[in-house]
């Protein structure tokens, strides 16, 4: 008899039962999404991190040192304790290196050069054969295959047999070259501590060649005595889950001491794996946490919404509930009623909700970010969904009938007494919840201020998500929305009074109505305020990530394109790169730069060299980093310059002649048009007058060239002895000579260098501070150990390409290098190259056409998309627009069914009004200014909102994509533009919706009168 009662009872209000059902499916299904949306995040920004991650970084190696009788106790003992470390068998490859051998025909001399040899599993998938074949193991005669830069070194040829013996072995060794081998990448990290395997030769006391590769037997049986063994590990982490990070890092961690207990005394592991997988996964659980943000501001309002309906449902059963009581029902058979219609409603949504949450990730996943970094959200509804569905659901279904068991116990005289009673203050109120719910919401936010992320430090010493901070924002849009509806009766009786002395109809008796009952205009008012807040919260969010994402980028390169590489190599010399660099496709300014550690009065310090006249076009630094603009700088930091001779034509030689009044080292120094400076030793100048010849070819490379003119700086000596030029002949033609100054003793120069005056600096403000030094004042520092006067004409509070919390100093180059010239210092080498271009994209192709010139480019434009497209610190985007449209979705369904419910209890209101003679356009006018009060108070509410917790909250939950804080600090970035665009497209929304009604009772209204 219960279920039929339930029905027919249910279906006696339709209306609100749509509504509480439209309320529940949404909430289910947007949380069920976002469930699995956060999940799928989290394992797709590990999965990628894992399928990105350089060999270095994953990579564990075991070094030992064996003999051919340990070695099989120690290699199998490492790889079972490597496959434990990583719950599967990772791909192990061997290596050894032998003591040192003589090489044939230099047994008898003093230091003679040397060999070595080696053997490495798997060679032949990461080489290929010039000529030859690959060693075998057997025979008397040892086959070995040697690389192409040790066979050009060493003459060795595919059949060259020869004989040679150890420094620590006397045994005699019959080696014949069977194969010539070249290594595919020479820079692939796995050779980054194998540079005789990739460089053939090592020149330091001994000149060592090889190693002359040898099968693993061959090595086994003959050059293992003590000799050091390594053992790499290259596991198969694309399958890697965000619960295995923490347990694979422990037991990569644990390796070594595992090894060592087992036997393998001289066992040493390493690897980064460790550390990577730990700081994996402190970014997932902070990526996890920062969506827990959206999640529990939608929770809020979701139940909020629902108990919106649920009161409005309750107040129309109160006579009811009254009634049937006084027949005798008791709180249990009502409470039984009131939870069979709540449950009615919500099972339905629970089941249904699971199959509706991955297509609507399908839509999330067209989001340009996501598309971008090609992470696909396939989910599927599993026993998680379904739990998080049903617990939703029943929720849902409590918040639907507490309304009616609150009033269930009043008997219907009680009801008819207080039915036409209307409050001007809630219970909340007038118990000032709404004050101690605002002081939570301040402890958490200031919470999430001073830890910078919603993640803290747990009593067992992990990291943990702090449930406090992670509600702050909600708890503040909350706590904001309900000290709004204090506003409400203020409001309303204002515009009671205002509008009371108008002749209109509508207008004073639409004011009149919501300063009868504030109460029941509040609730919707303080759902679209909460809604709206979100909304607008949520575009800010995702709009100042996007934006941070380009000012971390832009702060990383400097410059449109940076390259570094070694200042002068055999391709591209120190006079030959920029020629090349600054002649790149597309590129539109340059300017050589020196970038390097350095110490600043026993400060480690980033010291920057750069032309001040290109700052404009090159530096990228954010407007707010500085008191001083870009333009500013460029001008300030120049100061005086070096003197210089210009040398005529493109001459290949130069003959100096200098005459010492000692023997002492000097060198010459040079620089070209575009300001690189290169010093040519000119080796140890006698007593009297010497004539040196020197080549101004080799400083540009094989393949480079050199910027004209040349420009003679000066001479410099090693110790202050006197010197005097006595000529120069470029090319054979004679150039003049100026009388060179000489106020600094032992440098030759071509104006006064003790007249240059300070250097112009610009320092970051933690530098400035320990200095204690500011803008405009000038003072005495140790730079690389040597004082120096500086002036500073410039503080940031952060230095392109610096990292966090890096101090950092930027100097002109030019002045920098003068500065260098006085002290007899060697100029600053051209550690790297800003460039500026509009697209980066033809520069980037032809510098990998071109890998001699050994160098490496950081490109803004990749650089950002990268950071973009990183799925861990991208995946709030998603959460966020999830969020956004199901705020919206509350706040149309709650507007509509409170907007309806309110005109459907006034008909008889309407129809005396009618019988007055009101017309239509009059009755729309009245509903038109209430619903005017509720819509215009809540978006104003909503949007001061969303702009207080946005200033106070968004600029510490945009992180990087490793949780870290990102540089530099964040911009709260308000898309007005769009903003004004969603207010202006829900304020049409809702009139739309209170035109409608209007509409209907108007119809209503004819029938009736007929």
């Amino acid at each position: 008899m219960r279920g039929p009662v339930i029905v027919k009872r249910a279906f006696n209000e339709p209306l609100l039962l749509l509504a509480a059902l439209g309320s529940i499916l949404l909430a289910t299904t947007t949380l069920v999404a976002l469930t699995m949306y956060a999940s799928s995040i989290a394992d797709a920004g590990v999965r990628r991190t894992m399928e990105q991650a350089s060999y270095r970084q994953t990579a564990a190696t075991v070094g030992a040192q064996i003999t051919a009788e340990t070695f099989p106790r120690y290699d199998r003992a490492v790889r079972d304790e490597l496959a434990r470390a990583y719950a599967a068998v990772p791909a192990i490859t061997t290596s050894f290196r032998s003591d040192s051998y003589v090489m044939p025909g230099q047994e008898g001399e003093q230091q003679p050069e040397l060999l070595r040899f080696g053997s490495h599993d798997g060679l032949d998938r990461h080489a290929e054969l010039i000529s030859g074949t690959w060693p075998r193991a057997g025979g008397s005669t040892i086959e070995a295959a040697i690389s192409l830069p040790a066979s050009s070194a060493t003459g060795f040829e595919v059949g060259r047999e020869f004989v040679t013996k150890g420094r620590l072995d006397p045994r005699p060794v019959t080696v014949r070259i069977v194969g010539v081998f070249q290594l595919r990448d020479t820079s692939d990290e796995r050779w980054a501590g194998e540079q005789l395997l990739s460089r053939g030769v090592e020149r330091g006391d001994f000149t060592t060649y090889g190693p002359l590769m040898v099968a693993r037997e061959t090595f086994v049986a003959r050059f293992a005595t003590s000799v050091r063994t390594v053992w790499t590990a290259e596991p198969d982490l694309s399958a890697l889950t965000p619960e295995r990070l923490r347990p694979m890092a422990d037991a990569v961690g644990q390796a070594g001491e595992r090894l060592t207990a087992a036997g393998c005394v001289s066992c040493v592991v390493a690897s980064r794996l460790p550390e990577v997988l730990t700081q994996l996964d402190t970014a997932a659980l902070v990526a996890r946490s920062t969506m827990l943000i959206p999640v529990l501001q939608l929770l809020l309002l979701a139940g909020y919404a629902l108990m919106l309906t649920a009161r409005l449902l309750a107040d129309h059963r109160r006579m009811e509930v009254a009634l049937l009581r006084s027949r005798g029902a008791g709180t249990i058979r009502l409470a039984a009623l009131a939870g069979g219609e709540a449950l009615l409603v919500a099972l339905p949504c629970a089941v249904v909700a699971p199959f509706l949450g991955p297509p609507l990730l399908a839509l999330v996943n067209q989001l340009p970010w996501l598309r971008a970094s090609g992470v696909r959200l396939a989910p599927s509804a599993d026993l998680g969904t379904f739990l998080v569905s049903f617990g939703v659901a029943l929720a849902s279904a409590v918040l639907l009938m507490l309304p009616a068991l609150a009033g269930a116990r009043r008997t219907y005289v009680e009801e008819l007494s207080a039915r036409g009673r209307g409050g001007v203050r809630g219970l909340i109120e007038r118990a000032g919840a709404d004050l101690g719910l605002l002081a939570v919401a301040a402890l958490a936010i200031w919470q999430l201020r001073r830890y910078g992320a919603p993640v803290t430090a747990t009593a067992a010493g992990g990291l943990g998500i702090d449930p406090l901070i992670i509600s702050g924002p909600a708890l503040a849009l909350l706590a904001g929305g309900m000290l709004g509806l204090r506003l409400v009766p203020r409001v309303s009786r204002l515009a009671e009074r205002l509008t009371s002395r108008r002749p209109a109809l509508a207008p004073a008796l639409g004011a009149w109505q919501v300063s009868r009952r504030p109460l029941r205009y509040g609730g919707p008012a303080l759902l679209l305020t909460m809604a709206i807040a979100i909304g607008i919260l949520s575009m800010t969010t995702a709009a100042t990530w996007r934006a941070s994402q380009l000012d971390q980028a832009r702060h990383q390169a400097g410059a449109d394109l940076r390259l570094s590489g070694p200042p002068d190599g055999p391709e591209l010399g120190s006079l030959g790169r920029g020629t090349v660099f600054s002649a790149l496709p597309g590129v539109t300014a340059a300017s050589p730069a020196f970038r390097g550690q350095t110490e600043v009065s026993n400060e480690d310090t980033l010291l920057l060299g750069l032309d001040a006249a290109q700052l404009g076009e090159l530096f990228q630094l954010r407007p707010d980093l500085s008191a001083q603009t870009v333009a500013d700088m460029s001008r300030a930091l120049v100061g005086r310059q070096a003197g210089k001779l210009d040398l005529p034509g493109q001459p290949r030689m130069l003959v100096v002649r200098v005459e010492a009044d000692a023997e002492v080292p000097a060198r010459l120094v040079l620089s070209d048009a575009l300001g690189v400076w290169r010093d040519l030793p000119l080796g140890v100048l006698r007593k009297g007058e010497n004539q040196l010849e020197l080549d101004l070819r080799s400083p540009a490379g094989r393949s480079g060239k050199i910027t004209y003119p040349l420009s003679l700086r000066g001479v410099v000596a090693s110790s202050p002895a006197g010197l005097r030029l006595g000529g120069l002949s470029a090319d054979g033609q004679d150039v003049a000579v100026p009388r060179p100054s000489g106020d600094v003793p032992g440098v030759i120069a071509f104006g006064p260098l003790k007249q240059l005056g300070p250097l112009p600096v610009v320092l970051t403000a933690d530098l400035a501070t320990a200095l204690k030094m500011g803008a405009g004042k000038a003072g005495r520092i140790s730079l690389a150990g040597r004082v120096l006067q500086v002036k500073v004409v410039g503080v940031v509070q952060s230095m392109p390409t610096a990292a966090a919390g890096q101090k950092a100093v930027l100097a002109d180059w030019g002045t920098l290098q003068a500065h260098e010239l006085a002290a007899a210092e060697q100029p600053r080498p051209a550690t790297e190259w800003w460039l500026a271009a509009d697209d980066t994209d033809p520069a980037r192709a032809a510098l990998r056409k071109s890998p001699g010139w050994d160098v490496t480019a950081v490109d803004q434009r990749e650089l950002a998309a990268a950071l973009r497209d990183d799925p861990l610190a991208s995946g709030l985007q998603g959460a966020l627009m999830l969020g956004f449209a199901a705020a919206l979705g509350f706040a149309t369904l709650g507007f509509l069914v409170n907007a309806a419910v309110a005109a459907r209890e006034r008909r008889a209101e309407f129809a005396v009004l009618r019988a007055l003679g009101t017309s239509s356009r009059q009755v729309l006018g009245l509903l038109a200014t209430e619903q005017a009060f509720v819509i215009g108070l809540s978006l104003a509410a909503g949007t001061g909102l969303a702009v207080a917790v946005g200033t106070l909250v968004v600029p510490h939950i945009v992180l990087t994509g490793q949780a870290a804080a990102v540089t530099p600090g964040v911009l709260l970035d308000i898309p007005w533009a769009a903003t004004a665009a969603m207010l202006a497209l829900m304020t049409g929304v809702l009139f739309a919706i209170v035109a409608g009604l209007a509409r209907r009772l108007r119809r209503g209204h004819v029938v009736e009168e007929r």
